[in-house]
């Protein structure tokens, strides 16, 4: 498949953009700073914004799916899904947070007393963009969400998928970028999450 991924130089959309040409697939690797990107032969670094509403149609156009994986501060979803939507590329998939997740039935992590501060408004962003593909009815779109803990780790290959409740186990809440990788890509190859949010974690 031939794969554009936005923000490929991040935490996220490196260990992404790795997987995918792991296994074969072309990818588009769209950052601010093209030149971070990893040498690969299945990889192709191009210099892109997320706030580009002009300039990503035509870097998007030709690919079997796109990837977002950037800050939600640093984005708004009418530009991005309006990008997608005008390269007519058929499917959209999200990195995106965990604060948009429920720990009981209608509360969400981000709006518990103790979440960090310091995130609060990132989640914030990331809830509100879910909110916004929900009502997109055009478009094959899947806002993956991490664990709570979202970490430079191991890729073990080892980890469960959830819906909208939060996962955790004895350790925590927790997923690696490397593992997170493999649920992104094992959802491009054999979709099952159409229109729909799903999360991984331990």
């Amino acid at each position: 498949m031939r794969i554009a991924v936005i923000g490929a130089t991040g935490r996220a959309g490196r260990e992404i953009t790795a997987e995918l040409a792991r296994r074969g697939h072309h990818v588009t690797a769209i950052s601010r700073h093209p030149e971070k990107t990893p040498a690969d032969p299945n990889v192709t670094p191009r210099a892109g914004d997320a706030t580009d509403a002009a300039g990503l149609p035509a870097l998007l156009a030709g690919h079997d799916a796109v990837v977002s994986a950037v800050m939600f501060k640093d984005t708004d979803p009418a530009t991005l899904v309006g990008a997608v939507r005008a390269a007519k590329v058929p499917r959209y998939l999200v990195v995106g947070g965990a604060g948009s997740l429920e720990v009981a039935p209608g509360q969400r992590l981000v709006d518990q007393p103790d979440f960090p501060a310091a995130y609060r408004a990132e989640a914030t962003r990331g809830a509100a963009f879910l909110d916004h593909l929900k009502q997109v009815d055009d478009l094959d779109w899947t806002f993956l969400s991490p664990s709570a803990l979202f970490f430079e780790g191991p890729r073990t290959g080892r980890f469960r998928l959830g819906d909208d409740q939060l996962l955790s186990n004895d350790q925590g809440s927790s997923i690696s970028f490397a593992d997170y990788a493999i649920a992104m890509a094992d959802e491009i190859e054999a979709p099952r999450h159409a229109r729909r949010r799903f999360t991984v974690g331990y």
